[in-house]
C-alpha cells in the first residue's frame, strides 16, 4: 500500500502564503510525474501545478505567477509554494504521483490538505 502524505496546510489571510509538501517512503519517487490537484465545494477536482521526472513544470491558468511545484527526490517530497494567496484558492489540496510503462498505470493520491483563504 502506497502512502503519500501532505502537510502544510491551513487558514491564512488573503495576500498570505503556504508551503505545502507530499512525500512518501513507498515509491521509486524519481521515476514519477507528480501533480497537486484542488477540489472546492461543489466543484470538480482539477490539476493546479504538475512536475514532470525530469522537471517540467506546468500550472493552470488561475495559478501562474502566484504558485510554484518543485521537486526534491533525495528527499521523496514535492513542494508548492503558494504566494499571494486568494479566497478563490479555498479547496482541499490533493498530492498526485503517476508513472506510465507500457501499458500500465500507476496512480497515487493523498489524502488531502485544507487551504482555507479568508479574513
Amino acid at each position: 500500500q502506497v502512502h503519500l502524505v501532505e502537510s502544510g496546510g491551513g487558514l491564512v489571510q488573503p495576500g498570505g502564503s503556504l508551503r505545502l509538501s507530499c512525500t512518501t517512503s513507498d515509491l521509486t519517487w524519481s521515476i514519477y510525474d507528480l501533480g497537486w490537484y484542488r477540489q472546492a465545494p461543489g466543484k470538480e477536482r482539477e490539476l493546479v501545478a504538475g512536475i514532470t521526472s525530469i522537471g517540467v513544470t506546468n500550472y493552470t491558468d488561475s495559478v501562474k505567477g502566484r504558485f510554484t511545484i518543485s521537486r526534491d527526490n533525495a528527499k521523496t517530497t514535492v513542494y508548492l509554494q503558494m504566494n499571494s494567496l486568494k479566497p478563490e484558492d479555498t479547496a482541499v489540496y490533493y498530492c498526485n504521483a503517476v508513472f506510465e510503462w507500457k501499458t500500465r498505470r500507476f496512480d497515487y493520491w493523498g489524502q488531502g490538505t485544507q487551504v482555507t483563504v479568508s479574513s
